[in-house]
């Protein structure tokens, strides 16, 4: 099925053309005189975007990931630190020795008392080990945490826009791992296309710049 971002001419308007296409996958953003174009078919929400250039404050090159994840994996490991340290560094068995206190003191019903008491100071005794045993499944659970950020984690390319929220477009992962494989500029059938122009304006560009030329032309 041909892609939205290679029909694009369909949606544009009468005397509106094509100045720039960037392709990032399945999706992509094209540049019209009149208009920023984004398609987004790998991201949730709507397939398309269209943004007035007037509207279009520029474009970056970011990676999102899911922050929710990220945070709580900070938290978890900064608990799994404190309490594996607390559980190193102190010595539960040494602060209680060999503490022993013996039934047989005389006294009428203290036994069950005293029984009960050396039970709580054998615990208490073990505790440091209990507290560094926590504190490195809570390391576990951070480190796990945070591999499953990184696997949330995509680069995109964000069209930023006054006054409303900001387009995202997912980069495919097969693009080189720079941004810029799945480039194809408008007119690149052409051999000529892009050589001969100044730096940074071939089609092996970085992707935003190319697109940020296109928007603003004047500022080149």
């Amino acid at each position: 099925m041909t892609r939205w971002l290679d029909r694009a001419e369909e949606l544009l308007y009468e005397g509106e053309e094509t100045v720039e296409r960037v392709s990032t996958g399945e999706g992509g953003v094209v540049v019209t005189t009149h208009r920023v174009l984004a398609f987004t078919p790998d991201a949730e929400g709507s397939n398309y975007e269209a943004v007035e250039r007037p509207n279009v404050a520029g474009v970056e090159r970011e990676a999102t990931g899911e922050q929710r994840l990220l945070g709580l994996a900070a938290k978890v490991l900064v608990v799994g630190l404190a309490l594996t340290g607390a559980g190193l560094a102190i010595d539960m068995d040494s602060l209680i020795g060999d503490v022993s206190l013996s039934s047989g003191t005389g006294a009428v019903g203290m036994g069950g008392v005293l029984s009960t008491v050396q039970t709580m100071l054998d615990l208490l005794a073990h505790l440091d080990e209990v507290v560094t045993v926590v504190g490195a499944l809570a390391l576990l659970v951070g480190t796990a945490l945070l591999g499953a950020y990184a696997y949330t984690r995509r680069r995109v390319l964000v069209v930023e826009v006054a006054g409303d929220e900001d387009v995202a477009v997912p980069v495919s992962g097969d693009d080189g791992g720079d941004g810029t494989g799945g480039f194809v500029p408008d007119g690149a059938g052409n051999e000529a296309a892009g050589a001969g122009g100044p730096s940074g304006d071939g089609p092996d560009a970085d992707p935003a710049d190319r697109l940020e030329r296109a928007i603003r032309p004047d500022e080149r």
